[in-house]
């Protein structure tokens, strides 16, 4: 006889998941088909989803609003160096050298 081996996913994997047939309004079946993954296992966890039983997804999944306010500062002061650079090298007069 073979043991069945049993599938294990992070959290993370689970609220993507679930969130594929909540916030997207894709069917169990075919957000489960997309996933490669049993059809009754993302309806359970749907299922617990909608109950508010779900774990909460903490650490690199879930940020805080301050958290996401800085990063978000800081990739746009990034955006807007890299867009400065982009100009300053799309005019630079004719026969200038290249940078290396």
């Amino acid at each position: 006889m073979s043991k069945r081996k049993t599938q294990s996913y992070t959290s993370e994997y689970r609220a993507e998941a679930t969130k594929l047939v909540l916030d997207q309004g894709l069917s169990v079946a075919e957000a489960a088909t997309r996933l490669n993954m049993n059809q009754g296992t993302l309806a359970y966890w749907v299922t617990q989803a909608r109950k508010g039983k779900t774990v909460s997804v903490s650490g690199a999944g879930m940020q805080s609003a301050v958290e996401l306010a800085a990063e978000n500062r800081e990739l746009r002061r990034e955006l807007a160096e890299a867009r400065m650079e982009r100009d300053i090298l799309k005019n630079r007069p004719h026969g200038a050298p290249r940078p290396l």
